[in-house]
């Protein structure tokens, strides 16, 4: 494991070198880090799946220095993805559309569309930079963890993740703190496939229409799994009355030994010293930015099971809520 600052322009190109050669990178964007592969070459892209334990027949989303690069792998540019990607990118937001015949087949999970999105962080902005000028069209990049688990956001998460020799470019502390929003663009209309940190209203906007509502119809996307996000230790959504009520009744935590409760809430601090807490921020772009470590940070203390209070049910919130309820759901 190599971790190297993404600040510096020979760790750039290493990289860059790296892509080019069919090798994994580790990256920063401004949702998550990735663990990224070039996405035309299939080979390069089942490391990833192999590396992350990852299904093959489940999607990765492609990086792309623009919508000029994104013709690459398209076989149509809907006005729907023009629309959403001019407002929007770079930025936290993938557009799944009809993908090109031939062209990165094994990131789409073989399926007739591909997602893309161009990341907005500058580390992986110049890197896609970078490998463009050696050749690489864009980099498929899931979150850099194990399938199924807590997302990473930052470089010392995904050093805890992989044991195989891995060049990780260090970005700092991602600044959104949760994955893009997902709009399926390659139909009759846009249809939202997981929430992020914009808003419907803002994606609506964008559009000039409202965001239908997935259907079975709907094509496979990264990250909407029922399960998903999840620590080792099992999550439970309690309301705040809930939540309140079984800390009275939890007994004292042992002198020696993992706790048996951590608890992440906004409005409660438990009475017990002992009990490992973590105080949700009352903020929803700030929840998102600290949830993934949060959820990390309780996970590490050992305790079996972590109490997490409902977010609020505000518009801003979705794509809080969304983890949440994956990480529930494992």
């Amino acid at each position: 494991m190599s971790i190297r600052p993404g600040s510096d322009p020979a760790a750039l190109q290493a990289a860059a070198a790296a892509l080019a050669a069919g090798q994994l990178v580790a990256l920063p964007t401004e949702t998550v880090y990735g663990l990224g592969a070039r996405a035309d070459d299939d080979a390069a892209v089942a490391r990833i799946f192999a590396a992350k334990g990852r299904p093959a027949d489940h999607p990765l989303i492609v990086h792309v220095t623009g919508i000029a690069a994104a013709q690459h792998f398209v076989a149509q540019w809907p006005e729907r993805a023009q629309r959403l990607a001019a407002a929007f990118w770079p930025g936290p937001l993938t557009v799944i559309v009809p993908r090109a015949p031939g062209v990165a087949t094994a990131s789409a999970g073989g399926q007739a569309t591909v997602g893309l999105r161009c990341p907005s962080h500058p580390v992986a902005h110049a890197l896609l930079q970078a490998a463009e000028q050696l050749g690489v069209p864009g980099v498929a990049a899931p979150s850099a963890n194990r399938f199924g688990r807590v997302s990473p956001t930052t470089a010392a998460h995904v050093a805890g993740e992989f044991d195989e020799d891995l060049l990780v470019l260090d970005g700092g502390d991602c600044e959104v703190g949760i994955e893009s929003a997902i709009v399926d663009c390659s139909r009759d209309r846009a249809v939202l496939l997981r929430p992020g940190a914009l808003t419907r209203a803002a994606l609506e906007a964008a559009l000039g229409e409202p965001l239908a509502e997935r259907d079975a119809e709907a094509p496979k996307a990264s990250g909407t799994l029922d399960a998903h996000y999840a620590p080792r230790a099992v999550v439970r959504l309690m309301s705040a009355e809930a939540l309140r009520a079984a800390l009275a009744v939890l007994p004292p935590a042992a002198a020696e030994g993992a706790p048996p409760v951590a608890v992440y809430s906004r409005s409660l601090t438990p009475s017990d010293a002992c009990l490992p807490y973590l105080r949700q921020p009352a903020d929803a772009g700030a929840a998102a930015h600290d949830l993934f470590a949060a959820l990390r940070g309780l996970d590490a203390t050992g305790v079996p099971l972590i109490w997490v209070e409902n977010p609020p049910s505000g518009p801003e919130w979705e794509g809080v809520r969304d983890r949440l309820k994956r990480a529930a759901a494992a």
